[in-house]
């Protein structure tokens, strides 16, 4: 069978400026590979492709001048690395989110220059959320372009940091593990997604489509609450993120949790993902064969559904 994974990260030493979290420091050489152990484990599993994203968020930490041509260099880099493996890889752009309308040009000329299918954006803009006015210039070319914005959890603003996650018991300074991969991360991706509801980003973009990660990152499991709070928009809130969100299964491998997905958003907008290195492929392809579901429905989290709406094939 046919497996796309789409939230996989690479990260190259030489184009990093700022410190990353402890956990991608501990994965820096496997984050740098794609045709080495990265590509022998896909051919081991099974895996058919890796959708490509750059982990770290150093362009965000450059002043406008810079930003654009430090995102252009890091995505051609990208795609060189990739040129002789086209069947294996493709990639989401890295954007110069500090200024959108670079970005949205950046968007542009990689799609057209690359083949890239979209684009990852990570956490907060220098503390901004995305329904910012200033970002629409990314979310118009992203619809005219009929690729989807990947919203990915990134390091939460220091004043949130300080104010929820630091000072933890005894312990002085940040707790990484509550603000980062083990919470705060997901519960802050999921207010951005809600805040772009409540700001009718999904209704003045109609064809936009936005995928998170981590099964749902905890919306799932406010569903209908939710819906019975949210009444900003035209459609309902279940109405607008069965037509424009999308999941991947990144990092969560349970099936509990895949049930709750398929049970809220609906099979037809579940993707399979790995966060591959953060997650090796064995884990995910060990919880793709134990889907208990029709074959038909296991293709579509497998392939289908990121072949329509990457348009792969």
């Amino acid at each position: 069978m046919r497996i796309v994974t789409i939230e996989e990260h690479v990260s190259f030493p030489e184009l990093s400026i700022s410190k990353s979290t402890a956990a991608a420091r501990h994965m820096q050489e496997k984050l740098a590979d794609i045709t080495g152990e990265r590509l022998s484990s896909m051919q081991a599993t099974g895996i058919t492709m890796q959708v490509l994203s750059v982990e770290n968020t150093d362009v965000y930490s450059l002043h406008d001048s810079e930003a654009p041509a430090f995102a252009t260099k890091y995505n051609d880099l990208l795609a060189e690395r990739m040129k002789d493996h086209w069947e294996s890889f493709t990639a989401f752009a890295l954007l110069p989110m500090t200024t959108p309308a670079a970005a949205a040009d950046e968007l542009e000329r990689t799609v057209k220059t690359h083949g890239f299918q979209g684009a990852m954006i990570k956490g907060t803009i220098l503390g901004e959320f995305l329904d910012a006015p200033k970002f629409a210039p990314v979310f118009e070319r992203a619809q005219q372009m009929h690729v989807p914005l990947y919203i990915h959890p990134g390091v939460p603003p220091q004043a949130v940091i300080d104010a929820y996650y630091s000072n933890v018991g005894d312990t002085t300074g940040p707790n990484e593990a509550i603000a980062c991969y083990g919470w705060g991360w997901h519960s802050e991706t999921a207010i951005h997604v809600l805040r772009l509801f409540a700001a009718g980003i999904f209704d003045k973009y109609p064809d936009l489509k936005i995928i998170i990660g981590h099964m749902g990152e905890m919306l799932p499991m406010m569903w209908t609450r939710m819906n019975g709070i949210f009444k900003q928009g035209k459609r309902s809130l279940i109405e607008t993120f069965k037509e424009q969100l999308f999941i991947t299964t990144s990092g969560i491998f349970t099936q509990p949790q895949l049930q709750l997905a398929i049970d809220t958003i609906g099979i037809d907008n579940i993707l399979f993902s790995i966060d591959y290195p953060f997650s090796t492929n064995q884990m995910g392809i060990d919880f793709l064969h134990n889907i208990q579901l029709p074959s038909e429905q296991i293709a579509k989290i497998a392939h289908g559904n990121a072949d329509r709406i990457l348009r792969l094939k």
